[in-house]
């Protein structure tokens, strides 16, 4: 069996494009689906990046356990940077860490991934308060409002069709404002430069799709 060796470095950098990164993420995934994770020698890849690193994407993922999200796109060290918080949504620290990740650390690819039975949606469906968590949720509490004109029946995390459409929401409403917060972002997706995407992850066979 191959090993992996070898990282992710400026020129080989410089010669992705935002659909050869998306592209390579998604095979990932099948990998990963199908339990075909590829080895690495991790100290190979610690020695090559200590004195730097050029990961090739930036995920927005919730902090949810069951989403091991460098696993579930079959990535390494030095390959991707990662922002988590309940719910995926931005704030302005995740946006500076996104600014940070594609207009100085040169990444291609920004995802926003949403995984479904989000605890964080479902709570915001349910008008959750409780101590820091209620201010939390209220960045989520635009998708549910969306949600409501969209599905029918009860309005809480006991409607599944309800929630599964929350999620999606959320990651595309997120989106939207990563887009309107940061001009920077913004102007590089205008540019070609970068590529905005949203995805959910899905618990039962780790399958990521694209929204």
């Amino acid at each position: 069996m191959s090993i992996r060796n070898n990282v992710i470095n400026a020129d080989s950098q410089a010669a992705l494009t935002p659909d050869s990164v998306l592209e390579q993420m998604m095979a990932g995934n099948q990998r990963y689906t199908n339990n075909e994770n590829t080895a690495v020698d991790n100290k190979s890849l610690m020695s090559q990046t200590t004195g730097g690193q050029w990961p090739q994407a930036i995920v927005l993922s919730c902090i949810d356990s069951r989403v091991p999200v460098e696993q579930v796109f079959d990535q390494s060290i030095g390959d991707v940077f990662v922002s988590r918080v309940a719910g995926n949504f931005e704030n302005t620290d995740i946006l500076g860490s996104m600014e940070y990740a594609c207009k100085v650390a040169g990444s291609k690819l920004l995802m926003v991934l949403g995984h479904e039975a989000c605890g964080a949606v479902k709570a915001a469906c349910d008008g959750v308060e409780l101590g820091n968590i209620t201010s939390m949720l209220a960045n989520i509490t635009p998708a549910v409002e969306k949600s409501k004109a969209e599905v029918g029946g009860n309005y809480d995390s006991g409607n599944t069709e309800f929630v599964n459409q929350t999620i999606k929401n959320n990651v595309n409403l997120t989106m939207e404002r990563i887009r309107e917060k940061s001009p920077i972002l913004k102007e590089m997706e205008a540019n070609g430069e970068i590529k905005i995407v949203g995805a959910v992850y899905a618990l039962s066979d780790g399958k990521v799709s694209l929204i």
